[in-house]
């Protein structure tokens, strides 16, 4: 598929910290076969932050979501269960000798830009949050 048609793909998975591995292993196939390596190491980074909070930080299933938009942005995502805003991310500066909490603070660093927005499908309440990276 070339890299001027867009594209999506979704993973859903449990609440278990395993799924973190699992959703990043499956990121970089996927980018891979999508002939986009280049933005690997930092979307692995982005999607690692993010599914990590959604398992975390929830009870419930979450999703990995992975999108192109051609010409040129990937967009990487997670759902949970859990309508509840993301606690605003700390300047970088202030968290890097932290071991936790640094999280959104990586993916606004790492991120040409991000945000979250509420969900609400049959009758089920959540939250996505989201970050892109630009292949240009």
């Amino acid at each position: 598929m070339p890299e001027n048609e867009p594209w999506e793909y979704s993973l859903y998975i449990p609440n278990d910290l395993r799924a973190v591995t699992i959703s990043r292993r499956t990121l970089r196939l996927v980018l891979t076969m999508h002939g986009l390596i280049r933005l690997v190491d930092v979307a692995e980074l982005l999607a690692t932050e993010l599914v990590s909070n959604a398992v975390r930080h929830t009870k419930g299933p979450a999703a990995l979501r992975i999108r192109w938009s051609p010409p040129g942005t990937l967009r990487i995502g997670a759902w949970d269960a859990d309508p509840e805003p993301p606690e605003p991310p700390a300047r970088f500066e202030g968290v890097t000798e932290l071991e936790e909490g640094r999280g959104l603070a990586l993916v606004r660093a790492c991120a040409d830009v991000w945000g979250w927005h509420p969900l609400a499908r049959q009758g089920n309440r959540g939250k996505y949050v989201w970050a892109e990276l630009s292949a240009a």
